[in-house]
């Protein structure tokens, strides 16, 4: 069984989704079942998802977890990006947390290849 908090990926992606929890708390009370529910589920599922592949017992069902993970790095991606034409977040909060998203994107991608 793998330990997830040793992976730079977990880790990266767990601040990530602390950073859009903090975010978020500013946008319109309206999205509360909307982008705001949609945009911590999707950030929240990628270390979820990676933390579940780790107690799997093999590569292929690790890597089936980051597939899941990277899925949902895709849909926070789109809800970053929804968030920025909808004025929720400004353009150097877009910036950052888009530069972010695909860091752990590539890491996970990365991380996929090595199990192959």
């Amino acid at each position: 069984m793998r330990d997830f908090k040793k992976y730079d990926i977990w880790e990266l992606s767990h601040a990530f989704a602390l950073k859009i929890y903090e975010v978020s708390q500013s946008f319109p009370k309206e999205e509360i079942y909307g982008v705001i529910s949609q945009i911590r589920r999707a950030s929240s599922s990628i270390p979820t998802n990676i933390s579940e592949g780790c107690g799997r017992t093999s590569d292929t069902e690790f890597n089936r977890f980051l597939t899941i993970a990277l899925g949902s790095a895709c849909e926070a991606e789109y809800l970053i990006i929804l968030s920025k034409d909808l004025n929720y977040i400004d353009s150097e909060s877009f910036m950052k947390l888009n530069e972010e998203i695909n860091t752990i994107k590539r890491k996970i991608y990365t991380l996929k290849q090595k199990l192959n």
